[in-house]
């Protein structure tokens, strides 16, 4: 089935543009409170958003549809998404939502949907939900005295940094670390700071006043320049770079250089391996994670178990075939044990507890295998669909046939970007840049002939 609205992780788009117009978001509304009635007791959403400024408009226009499915909301204000996820477990919602475009910029939105179980909705629930919003549910709304009601609640930003202190040893301490921290002018402006400080660290922060529009402006987890050079400057042990909505963090070492989510998994999985803590023998990623990740796993006795892009994908295996660390190269780390999806202060603590055991410089500690050659470039799309071009099907298996069985090819259309992804690995690093270079030209070609 074609899906209109959801894309890999929910519904993205261009601000006050379908689908993320204040129509679509109440329709929404009213079709998932529909979708999540399960008795007689009064139901309950619990709403989240980041700091764009298109997030006013659109969580107003899902308070009017959840009331108008006879929901009760819980309004939480600029709060992370996982912080949602554990709030619908917390008091015992329906439903809930986070109403964000992760990192992309302010001008556009999203809202993401979690179950009563704090995980994102399947394929199929989202299906229905799509069903209901293109049908006329007006007759089955609420009556007039079955209407729900809306309030803004207290206390939610102390739950979520109680509990993400909780995730470490009560005997550990952040002392003697110096931490600087990128919160991307997004939705943990507020927490990440507080919950590192109150675990005794000496914290640094950047880009913790949101305007509306600076939310992940050069800043945050897909541009962690600013943070190198800050780290740099302060003479920092470490620096956290979290994206608009805080489910995804990469780090910045003692000298500046980045790591991201693929040396994240390994080291925390090789920590909890040694501890006895890891589940499953593995580790759950995605096609776009290096090879380098595979080979080290494969090294130290442990399995990488691959899904297509997209979080959600890394949790439904994680849950089916009991795992407990997962995560996209991005920075998404999906912790099981503590967390239903991905959690960007939760896992930047468990890199943080890893650090202060083995009392090393964080360059030591966090790299722990020399990645691949790996190039990722995008191709640009207006319609039609280039990779249904006989050209293009044709050099795709020829790129594949000189990389060999030693390398990969992973060319995707992205689920929230109009944009087709090309990536290419393997130990021949010129090999590598001339089967993407040649792979995007002939796209283009592609594109431009449509």
């Amino acid at each position: 089935m074609t899906r209109r609205y959801f894309g890999t992780d929910g519904i993205r788009g261009r601000a006050n543009k379908f689908p993320m117009t204040a129509e679509v978001a109440m329709k929404v509304g009213m079709a998932a409170g529909m979708s999540f009635h399960r008795g007689k007791h009064r139901h309950r959403v619990v709403l989240g958003k980041d700091t764009r400024l298109s997030g006013y408009m659109i969580e107003n226009a899902m308070v009017a549809g959840f009331c108008a499915a006879g929901m009760d909301v819980f309004l939480l204000g600029p709060i992370p998404t996982p912080a949602v996820a554990m709030l619908v477990r917390s008091l015992r919602a329906d439903i809930g939502v986070m109403i964000s475009a992760s990192h992309n910029p302010y001008y556009d939105n999203g809202i993401k949907l979690f179950g009563p179980d704090g995980y994102k909705l399947s394929d199929e629930i989202e299906a229905r939900i799509e069903a209901l919003i293109e049908q006329d549910i007006d007759l089955a709304l609420a009556d007039a005295d079955a209407l729900g009601r809306a309030k803004r609640i207290d206390g939610v930003h102390d739950r979520y940094i109680e509990f993400a202190k909780r995730t470490l040893p009560r005997s550990m301490s952040l002392s003697g670390l110096r931490i600087v921290v990128d919160c991307a002018n997004g939705a943990a402006y507020k927490v990440a700071p507080a919950a590192l400080w109150e675990l005794g660290a000496e914290v640094i922060t950047l880009n913790t006043e949101p305007n509306g529009f600076n939310i992940n402006q050069d800043c945050g987890s897909t541009n962690p320049d600013a943070l190198a050079r800050k780290v740099h400057e302060v003479r920092a042990d470490i620096g956290i770079a979290l994206d608009g909505d805080a489910d995804r963090m990469v780090i910045v070492d003692e000298a500046g250089s980045v790591v991201d989510g693929d040396q994240i998994m390994a080291l925390i999985a090789e920590s909890w391996n040694n501890s006895g803590r890891l589940a499953g023998g593995g580790v759950v990623a995605t096609v776009m994670s290096n090879l380098g990740l595979e080979r080290f796993l494969g090294d130290i006795g442990l399995q990488l178990h691959r899904t297509q892009v997209g979080d959600r994908y890394v949790v439904e295996y994680m849950r089916t075939h009991g795992l407990n660390v997962g995560g996209e190269q991005s920075g998404h780390i999906v912790l099981s044990d503590f967390s239903t999806t991905g959690d960007g202060l939760v896992s930047a603590l468990q890199v943080l507890s890893c650090i202060k055991r083995a009392n090393k410089p964080v360059s030591e500690v966090a790299r722990k295998f020399e990645p691949v050659p790996q190039l990722l470039k995008n191709v640009r799309f207006s319609g039609g669909k280039p990779l249904e071009n006989a050209a293009v099907k044709d050099a795709i298996e020829d790129a594949r046939s000189r990389l060999g069985a030693a390398g990969r090819l992973v060319i995707r259309p992205s689920g929230t970007e109009p944009l087709i992804r090309v990536m290419a690995e393997g130990d021949d690093q010129k090999m590598v840049e001339t089967v993407v270079n040649e792979l995007v030209n002939v796209i283009a070609e592609a594109k431009s002939a449509a």
